[in-house]
């Protein structure tokens, strides 16, 4: 047998199991139309838009079209916060939808977050949405089984994210795994190859209260002639998009405006101990020392920034940092990760509506899956995390935005090492996704019906 045809009898690439769609809404743009209608008939899928493209809207007509076939109920399941978004959206579009907290089925659409979803009963559900999928992999091993579980048995599943795959291709594995294709081992095994020859592909460890990564040398490839089956693969249960024109569709309406990015390096007067000279922090244990003994300085700079701004995001990751942020910057407010679900909630509908001038959050609580197109002005300290970053900025400078958009990157000399490897990353996703979109493409024979050739921009700043 040749090999082509070995790896041919592996993919599972499996039937459509859904239906024909009952109702495909007019409000719908085209290419909104085209990839619910076939997440529909796939029955268990993914959506790779990016952030703007309408997910919402999608997810709300994939419910629906769900609860009216199977006579059942949806579980639409979103980043906290996003519940009332949704829910909105819901009204606006007039799709009948409801929250709830309490693992109560609130009505055929039911909405709630993913630090809820274990009062829930899965039997309750024909249907689950899983919004801002991508957090999956950021959850530790508890919160991840509990939503995989809840996933198995239900017979209709939609996955959507803008950020599939941020650092690299097997973390399709999570989707994978979550939808039914394959088990993100089982998909490691039949298309990649390491050549430290293990199988596991990370080392974790416990942190704090987390699971992290603690080695990631084991660098997966592609095995010989399994690129392309592995995207025809992929294309069995999953779209991506950049733009509409990336499914031939036209990019009217759809076009982003300018993002403007502006870094400030402050001139470090830190030395580490023994040392007689200031230098550029190495290892995380550096890195970290380093931001705390200038958290004064670096938050009375992004005071000075957004002094004056009617609306504006400082965007932080450690305590210090916010509670500083919080004292100095004339009309902000701050949500923790120690603040109460519903405090959390309350703060972000506030700023949403225009109550707040200034909100202060980590990207990790406040970067998915809200939309703050009213807000045209962030501050960020940066850090390792490009999804974190990319997710950030894409709160405001997504599609609907009217206003070109500032972000003030605020770092010191000491953290050039952090800007490098967020430059590295930035480029790799890019790269990953424009090659996602153009695999996927290909595989489908698809050819774009627009000229359109804006590249994704990555800021300047990187």
């Amino acid at each position: 047998m040749r090999y082509e045809a070995f790896l041919a009898e592996k993919i599972h690439a499996g039937g459509d199991g859904g239906f024909e769609p009952l109702w495909l809404p007019d409000f719908l743009f085209d290419f909104q139309r085209a990839l619910v209608e076939w997440s529909i008939r796939r029955g268990r899928a993914a959506l790779f838009a990016d952030c703007g493209l309408g997910k919402t809207p999608m997810q709300l007509v994939w419910a629906e079209n769900i609860a009216r076939n199977t006579k059942g109920n949806v579980l639409v399941v979103t980043p906290l916060a996003v519940g009332y978004q949704t829910v909105r959206e819901g009204e606006k579009f007039g799709i009948e939808c409801a929250r709830s907290t309490t693992g109560a089925v609130a009505g055929r659409i039911t909405v709630t977050n993913y630090e809820r979803l274990h009062l829930f009963l899965a039997d309750d559900y024909a249907g689950v949405v899983c919004d801002e999928s991508s957090i999956l992999k950021n959850f530790d091993g508890k919160r991840r089984a509990i939503i995989t579980e809840f996933l198995r048995t239900r017979p209709y599943r939609l996955l959507c994210t803008a950020t599939a795959a941020p650092n690299d291709y097997i973390e399709l594995g999570t989707t994978s795994e979550a939808l039914g294709a394959l088990g993100f081992m089982d998909m490691l095994t039949r298309f990649f190859k390491n050549d430290q020859n293990t199988i596991k592909p990370m080392v974790y460890g416990h942190r704090g209260k987390n699971f992290q990564i603690l080695d990631d040398r084991a660098k997966w490839r592609f095995k010989r002639h399994a690129e392309q089956p592995f995207w025809r693969w992929i294309c069995s249960w999953a779209r991506a998009m950049r733009h509409p024109s990336d499914l031939g569709f036209d990019n009217d309406g759809f076009i982003l405006p300018d993002l403007i990015e502006r870094e400030t390096v402050l001139t470090s007067a830190h030395r580490f101990d023994g040392e007689l000279f200031s230098r550029a922090a190495v290892g995380l244990t550096e890195q970290r020392e380093e931001r705390r003994a200038t958290v004064q300085r670096r938050c009375e700079e992004v005071a000075m920034r957004l002094a004056g701004v009617d609306c504006a995001v400082a965007w932080c990751h450690l305590n210090q940092e916010g509670d500083l942020l919080e004292k100095i910057i004339p009309g902000a407010v701050q949500v923790s990760g120690s603040d109460s679900d519903e405090y959390k909630e309350e703060v972000f509908l506030a700023f949403s509506s225009g109550q707040i001038r200034v909100l202060v959050t980590k990207p990790r609580i406040g970067a998915f899956g809200l939309n703050w197109q009213h807000c045209a002005r962030m501050t960020f300290f940066p850090s390792h995390s490009y999804e974190q970053y990319y997710q950030a900025v894409r709160r405001c400078w997504r599609f609907g935005q009217t206003r070109p958009v500032q972000v003030d990157i605020i770092a010191t000399e000491g953290e050039q090492g952090v800007l490098k490897n967020l430059q590295r990353k930035a480029l790799a996703a890019d790269k990953m996704f424009t090659e996602l979109v153009a695999h996927m493409n290909d595989a489908l024979h698809l050819r774009s019906s627009s000229t359109f050739t804006i590249q994704e921009k990555i800021p300047t700043w990187l």
